[in-house]
Parts: structure tokens; C-alpha cells; sequence
């Protein structure tokens, strides 16, 4: 039942986006709420934006989705992933010190080249 509607719904978004021309104007409608919808790091409105947003979630009668609570511990080593902790990762580091090594190297080749960019231009 749930899954033949969510079929239904999944095709009647496709045949309408279908519908729609190939190039999108200023005046498209989907597009200019598609992005309002669309939320940004770093956005000073953002906290009103979801304040009204939950407003309006209430208003209708929506079921609100679950917040994951977020890690409050110390800050985590950094990973290759650029990964926060969170709801299923503590932030401790379980590996084989690959990653360090990663790192390590990273930086040491860094410091090479700014050490011979320095030595190279020392004179001038």
C-alpha cells in the first residue's frame, strides 16, 4: 500500500518534471522554490528561516523528523573525510595510524616546499 503510493507519487513527480522545458528562466516557479528551499553554511538567517519553517510544520499538522543529537565532547583528531562526530561516531580515532601518517606526510611535504620556496628566493 505505502509502497505502490510512494510509486505513484515518485511518477507523477517525474512526468511533471518532465513536463517542464529544458531551460529554466528566472520566472520558474519550481526553481525559485527549490531555492529558498535549499539551506546555506554560514547563512545569518537560517535560524529564523527553520524557526518559521517549524512554525508552519505545526501550523499544518506535519510530523516533525527526529533530530540526531549532536557530539558536545572534545574536538576530534581530523580525518581524511573532513568527518564530524555525531549521533553514531564518538570522534575516537580506532585505526592504525594510518590516517596520522597521512597527515604527517602531508605536512612535512608542505614544509619541504615552503622551506626550498624560502631558500630559493632568499637572495633576492
Amino acid at each position: 500500500m505505502k509502497q505502490q503510493a510512494m510509486r505513484d507519487t515518485h511518477l507523477q513527480d517525474q512526468v511533471h518534471e518532465a513536463s517542464k522545458p529544458l531551460a529554466r528562466f528566472k520566472d520558474d516557479k519550481d526553481l525559485d522554490e527549490m531555492l529558498r528551499k535549499k539551506e546555506h553554511i554560514g547563512d545569518t538567517m537560517l535560524v529564523f528561516i527553520k524557526k518559521n519553517r517549524e512554525k508552519e510544520e505545526q501550523k499544518s499538522g506535519k510530523k516533525k523528523q527526529k533530530e540526531l543529537p549532536r557530539y558536545k565532547g572534545a574536538a576530534p583528531p581530523p580525518n581524511r573525510y573532513n568527518l564530524m562526530p555525531g549521533y553514531r561516531w564518538d570522534g575516537v580515532d580506532r585505526s592504525n595510524g594510518f590516517e596520522k601518517k597521512i597527515f604527517a606526510s602531508l605536512a612535512n611535504k608542505k614544509a619541504v616546499q615552503e622551506m626550498a620556496y624560502k631558500w630559493s628566493t632568499e637572495d633576492m
